[in-house]
């Protein structure tokens, strides 16, 4: 059986935009990629992300809030990260056949103001995700 390439998500926290993208690609795309997650820190799972992600039909809540492991670093195929924090920060990958790419989305977590805007921004930032991941399923970029 031929390996799936690895797909490691990188965020700050671990809790919000890598665990969507991380649920959103093993969704649509776990039969062509191996897909992880991680942070520069753990964070735990936002409740406010598993709510939005079980909206949209994708069960999130078993998920864990990781730190970056060196070893998944070097040895995935391609690095993504979802926020500028952790583009900036991540770790130095040494391994020359690793292929990283940054995608930025804003931090839902961080949304102010009644539980309807702040739900509102929760969703804005998962479909963009969504977009973004099923674009990438369909091209492999």
């Amino acid at each position: 059986m031929e390996k799936k390439p690895l797909v490691y998500f990188l965020c700050t926290g671990n809790s919000c935009r890598s665990q969507i993208a991380d649920g959103f690609l093993k969704a649509f795309g776990g039969d062509q990629y191996e897909v992880e997650s991680a942070g520069l820190e753990a964070h735990g799972l936002n409740p406010r992300a598993v709510a939005t992600m079980k909206e949209a039909g994708i069960d999130i809540a078993k998920h864990t809030s990781d730190v970056i492991d060196p070893e998944t670093l070097n040895r995935a195929d391609i690095v993504i990260t979802l926020c500028g924090h952790a583009d900036e920060h991540c770790p130095v990958i040494s391994n020359p056949s690793v292929v990283k790419w940054h995608w930025g989305f804003d931090d839902p977590a961080k949304a102010v103001g009644t539980e309807e805007e702040i739900t509102a921004k929760f969703r804005e930032v998962r479909d963009s995700i969504k977009s973004r991941i099923q674009a990438f399923v369909e091209t492999g970029k």
